[in-house]
């Protein structure tokens, strides 16, 4: 396990452009790159990348590998719980510290979801600011927690798994642009597909 703590190797982090430029840059720097290598080139001053990263990449062709969504939300459900906890720094258990992708495929994976990055980063702007600090942040982690914890079972039916998954991306877009009025409107569709994925595995499994 390892500590990471860095104010980013490419400047701060303001929105999705910026997440996704900085995957771009180190994807293209390095031949292959690991968790850790990401942690210190989005930097340590907001969990919001390290929310929107992962789940972004289960709504790639990447989710769809069995047990893919399970790890992404694991991984998630750590930095959440670190959020929750309002660390300074980021700490990131071995096993998934060192797990490494193809720069070239985190390149291209990035240039992929460039235009929705660019339309979510035009749609959303700061409303509502002061429920995106304090309480509301201790809040959303926990919401996001019990987001990351319904995506196992969902991975039991097509493309479920995807509804926690896009919340979890709102919920970090919306502290990292700090808009309360997208974070109260991403929790709710985030409870609403928990429940909604629930009530569809228990009515197969009655069936």
């Amino acid at each position: 396990m390892s500590v990471h703590q860095s104010k980013g190797d490419y400047g701060q982090i303001h929105s999705i452009a910026d997440i996704l430029e900085c995957l771009h840059q180190i994807g293209e720097e390095h031949g292959c790159v690991s968790v850790g290598d990401m942690a210190d080139a989005f930097g340590t001053r907001t969990y919001a990348p390290f929310l929107i990263v992962p789940a972004l990449l289960e709504l790639t062709p990447l989710g769809a590998v069995p047990g893919v969504p399970t790890l992404l939300a694991i991984t998630i459900a750590i930095f959440a719980f670190q959020m929750l906890l309002g660390q300074d720094h980021i700490w990131i258990p071995g096993i998934i510290e060192n797990r490494r992708v193809d720069g070239n495929k985190l390149k291209r994976a990035s240039e992929k979801v460039e235009g929705i990055g660019e339309f979510m980063d035009r749609l959303f702007h700061k409303r509502l600011k002061g429920l995106t600090s304090g309480i509301f942040i201790k809040l959303a982690a926990v919401v996001v927690i019990a987001l990351c914890f319904a995506v196992p079972p969902l991975e039991f039916l097509p493309f479920a798994s995807a509804g926690p998954m896009l919340a979890i991306v709102f919920i970090g877009l919306a502290l990292l642009v700090r808009d309360g009025v997208l974070l109260l409107v991403s929790v709710s569709l985030g409870l609403t597909a928990i429940a909604w994925g629930m009530s569809q595995l228990l009515g197969s499994g009655g069936g």
